[in-house]
């Protein structure tokens, strides 16, 4: 017979197992094409670029000119510039963050990952391991996938998308 108590103190235990900070299966620093110590990623990123890239933060909705950027062209990794994703797979999810359906190849690596609780996929660059962003499958066809991505953690360069 399970009492009030016991119910509490289990499930309670149950719910502090289930939130964690993002836990991923992450490559070692020294298996990305790009690596630098974190003194030297703080000197080559802005303040907010460091919180989402090497942190893993999330910037405000809406707030990222890159929302609106409706160019030809690529969006690269704003840690390597790696070419992460084309103008041409961006589409408006109305979520506040850039979005896309598609990377460009070899572009981003995805691990799942829980949050607070949460499963998710987590969308990292390929070459230097920065956090992008998540990826969820709510978006357009013909993938059926959104790549949500911190506009921070993007650099643009209009051109042949």
């Amino acid at each position: 017979m399970t009492t009030r108590r016991s119910f509490i103190l289990t499930g309670g235990a149950a719910l502090l197992a289930g939130i964690a900070w993002r836990s991923t299966v992450a490559a070692p620093a020294a298996a990305w094409e790009v690596t630098h110590t974190d003194a030297e990623w703080r000197a080559l990123l802005s303040p907010a670029q460091y919180e989402v890239l090497r942190k893993h933060g999330t910037e405000r909705p809406f707030s990222s000119p890159l929302y609106k950027e409706h160019r030809a062209g690529k969006f690269l990794c704003a840690g390597c510039q790696n070419p992460l994703f084309s103008s041409k797979n961006k589409f408006d999810s109305g979520t506040g963050w850039p979005s896309f359906w598609k990377p460009l190849d070899r572009g981003v690596n995805t691990s799942r990952t829980t949050a607070l609780g949460m499963y998710g996929v987590e969308v990292v660059c390929r070459r230097c391991g920065s956090h992008l962003g998540d990826v969820f499958d709510d978006g357009p066809e013909p993938t059926g996938l959104r790549y949500c991505i911190d506009g921070v953690a993007l650099n643009f360069v209009a051109g042949e998308a």
